[in-house]
């Protein structure tokens, strides 16, 4: 799969975090800064299940952070998502920003939605007097564009809305997703990211399907968007751009001896698409995959870059396993560590990923 611009490319103009350092991006900026993890002790008393330590939002609950209004139902990962959409959208004053208006696209990426939201309403099926005795307002929290939903409800966006489910490369493809919306001409504003969270069916679901060489990672949440927008719209509304997107790349692997491989050469046909030589590239945030597939991701950067060894961004080894929100977490601390840096000014950041489930995928962005 393929998606490339011709030209000047769309920008990123804006983003936002909300991730295991708190509610604003700073904290995500000044948490990577000083290379701090986010893993704590579970409180037993709040989180049943298999694991004593993640890296989860502090404090996070829907109704303290967006008030009672609209919340009594809200899950967990649709209550991220609307959080971190919501700080996008605002200025450092708290007013609304120019140029997003109401018929601005959203895509959101994910893994399944809220599998805590599932599996409840699946047991209070089973379980109750009745199979139909159950909370029809939680419904809607079983369905994988429920969080989508919620943020074009709750910030009144009424353009396209999409929902991607491609495991750690969701946020990539929501990126490749939004800038089909912006070619084929059905928007020329577009809010993409992934959301995650944790819960203890998340965590039950990690321990049963993840290999022994990945029993290690710590589990961790949150939510990521980026405000992807024209060269001219940027302009025009007064946002100079943090970054072009010059090309995405995906392939396929059936077997862990093709990761290398597939994600080397999903690589190469990047930088050849975009022309942008190997040695422009000032940053690389990888994905930091767990195990076998780790190793293979190492190998296949070090396959592209040879001797060239840019600087490299780490996001998972602090904030925990954010699955599907992980890409769009790598592309974010990827613009925070570029910013105020005039050293890499021009220069080309370079994002992988590799998910368990056989996708890889890159992203090359022109920092400007």
């Amino acid at each position: 799969m393929e998606t490339a611009t011709t030209g000047r490319g769309p920008l990123i103009t804006a983003w936002s975090v909300v991730s295991p350092y708190g509610l604003e991006s700073s904290d995500f900026a000044a948490g990577l800064s000083a290379g701090r993890s986010a893993a704590a002790v579970l409180d037993r008393t709040v989180w049943d299940g298999p694991v004593d330590t993640a890296c989860l939002v502090p404090g996070f609950s829907s109704k303290d952070v967006l008030g009672r209004k609209g919340t009594r139902s809200m899950d967990r990962v649709t209550g991220l998502a609307v959080a971190a959409v919501g700080r996008l959208l605002q200025d450092p004053a708290g007013e609304h920003i120019p140029g997003v208006g109401d018929d601005a696209g959203l895509v959101l990426g994910t893994n399944t939605g809220s599998a805590q939201s599932m599996m409840d309403f699946t047991r209070d099926s089973l379980v109750q007097e009745k199979p139909f005795y159950v909370d029809p307002m939680r419904f809607p929290n079983t369905v994988m564009n429920c969080a989508a939903g919620q943020c074009a409800i709750w910030h009144k966006l009424k353009g396209p809305n999409t929902t991607v489910a491609g495991g750690r490369a969701s946020g990539l493809l929501a990126l490749n997703y939004a800038l089909r919306l912006q070619k084929s001409g059905h928007t020329r504003t577009v809010l993409c990211g992934a959301v995650e969270e944790f819960s203890p069916a998340r965590a039950w679901l990690e321990v049963h399907t993840r290999q022994p060489d990945e029993a290690d990672g710590v589990l961790g949440e949150g939510a990521a968007v980026l405000l992807l927008e024209s060269a001219p719209a940027a302009v025009e509304h007064g946002r100079p751009g943090l970054a072009e997107v010059l090309a995405l790349e995906f392939g396929v692997f059936h077997t862990d001896d093709e990761v290398a491989p597939v994600l080397a050469d999903s690589v190469e046909r990047a930088l050849e698409r975009s022309g942008v030589r190997v040695d422009e590239i000032g940053l690389v945030a990888d994905s930091q995959a767990y195990g076998v597939r780790g190793t293979a991701e190492r190998a296949a950067l070090e396959q592209v870059f040879g001797v060239l060894r840019p600087e490299h961004v780490a996001s998972t080894e602090l904030i925990g396993d954010t699955h599907a929100a992980s890409a769009s977490f790598q592309i974010a601390a990827l613009l925070a560590t570029a910013e105020g840096r005039d050293d890499l000014a021009g220069s080309v950041g370079l994002i992988t990923s590799v998910d368990r489930d056989g996708v890889v995928g890159c992203a090359v962005l022109r920092i400007r």
